[in-house]
């Protein structure tokens, strides 16, 4: 059995009993510690992490055409041991999925995840709008021990609408992850766009994502954007 800690928040620690398979974003390992000689070794996913191989091949194909390829690689525990995973010292946050709940997560922001998460990419028709294009990576509690560990550009703020109702609204170039425990949960895609845009006199916010008080939501955000969105105006 896997669990998932943060160390000193940049730093995720993983912790296994013996006989154990992780995922983890290639090359993020930092370190190890175990009794005795190391009892755990790790490779690289050629195609993707599903056990079936026609849907690994169809998964890996799927991935690049979407732009959601990760190069991962797979952990094997064969005893007690703690390793330790890191990614340009950024925030590693930790979730772990309950049967059935689902996590919408930029591939990027990817450190690790164990075998009880079903691993897959996933439409949600934001075209040319979003830096990912038409898809987002989930990843959905098959079990018990479904953690995730994924990796924010900064201290995340986390945002939800569970309790209020109330409506979310998130620049798309922030978010890290969405959760959601009634299945997927995907935005709306709203665009602000005027003559001013064409000017160059924009607000440099010209599209959203939208979660509204119907959509049960948790969103974590970046304090950090890439770069992406729509770029339009006239010198």
């Amino acid at each position: 059995m896997l669990t998932f800690e943060t160390i000193n928040e940049l730093t995720l620690k993983v912790t296994s009993t013996g006989n154990d398979v992780l995922f983890t974003k290639a090359g993020s390992f930092v370190g190890g510690d175990n009794p005795g000689g190391k009892n755990y070794k790790f490779e690289k996913v050629l195609l993707g992490p599903q056990n079936n191989a026609v849907q690994a091949v169809l998964g890996q194909l799927l991935r690049r055409v979407t732009g959601e390829n990760i190069p991962l690689m797979k952990g094997m525990f064969q005893g007690p041991s703690e390793t330790y995973y890191a990614s340009h010292s950024q925030h590693v946050i930790i979730y772990k999925l309950a049967m059935g709940e689902v996590i919408s997560v930029e591939s990027e922001n990817i450190l690790a995840f164990t075998q009880d998460c079903k691993y897959d990419v996933r439409f949600i028709g934001v075209g040319v709008l979003s830096q990912k294009g038409l898809c987002t990576s989930t990843l959905t509690g098959t079990g018990n021990n479904a953690y995730v560990a994924v990796l924010s550009s900064g201290n995340p703020i986390v945002l939800s609408n569970t309790v209020s109702k109330n409506t979310l609204v998130v620049d798309p170039d922030t978010i890290v992850c969405w959760m959601s425990q009634s299945g997927y949960c995907d935005p709306q895609v709203k665009i602000d766009v005027s003559w001013k845009t064409f000017i160059g006199q924009a607000s440099g916010e010209s599209y959203f994502f939208e979660w509204g008080s119907h959509q049960p939501i948790s969103v974590i955000v970046q304090p950090s954007e890439r770069s992406g969105g729509i770029r339009l105006g006239i010198d």
